[in-house]
């Protein structure tokens, strides 16, 4: 696969890219909305959410930050801002929303942030680490300011989800060079994972101090005599 500088010139990654920003900032605004945040507050939440993977990843690639080149992913966030003002109740009330948000901003962006760093000829690692990045900062930095829990520390699969994605799509890239393919395995891959975790509970095994493994052991030893 060659390096291809103009490729998200293309409408696909485009209307990729406005959607991932319009799904992370409406859950900035879910939070700001949680917190009873004055309309400032709501832009602020919905701006840092929206655009900030996106922000990091192309600081990382140091090439120039996608939105202080296009003014309108600013005016969309604006936007977001302004709707959730009047809505974010109305779409509370749908379940858990920002968990299920959360779960289709990370699809989108993870091939996002993957495809950005293969237009510019890195590598295949490096691609997958911009995917997962791109997906996930906007989140944990919504949350982290808001003092939330972050999905990051619990053990359900979060970074896992965008790792798959972007694994997906960076390898299906390198066997078929088909975008659309690539793009709907890698956003179907990390969408499923995160999905099944919000639904399922679904979790990779979590790692276990050796002295906690022998102490459960004796213990159930202890129990069954």
């Amino acid at each position: 696969m060659t390096a291809n500088p103009d490729l998200f010139s293309q409408p696909l990654w485009q209307y990729l890219d406005y959607l991932g920003v319009i799904i992370f900032a409406v859950t900035g605004g879910l939070v700001a909305a949680r917190l009873r945040q004055d309309f400032i507050a709501f832009l602020f939440f919905c701006a840092i959410t929206g655009i900030g993977g996106g922000t990091l990843r192309d600081l990382l690639l140091g090439v120039p930050v996608f939105w202080v080149e296009n003014s309108s992913y600013l005016a969309l966030c604006t936007a977001v801002a302004a709707v959730m003002w009047f809505t974010a109740e109305w779409v509370e009330a749908r379940g858990r929303p920002l968990r299920w948000l959360d779960a289709a901003g990370i699809s989108a962006y993870t091939v996002m942030g993957a495809a950005k760093a293969l237009s510019l000829g890195h590598s295949a690692s490096v691609a997958v680490l911009m995917g997962v990045s791109t997906a996930t900062f906007g989140g944990i930095t919504r949350d982290v300011i808001a003092g939330q829990p972050s999905a990051l520390l619990q053990r359900e699969i979060y970074l896992a989800a965008a790792f798959a994605g972007a694994t997906t799509y960076v390898t299906l890239i390198y066997i078929f060079d088909a975008q659309f393919i690539a793009v709907s395995c890698g956003a179907l891959a990390a969408f499923t994972l995160r999905a099944g975790a919000i639904a399922y509970g679904w979790s990779w095994p979590s790692y276990t101090p050796s002295d906690e493994k022998l102490t459960h052991v004796s213990k159930k030893k202890g129990e069954e005599e």
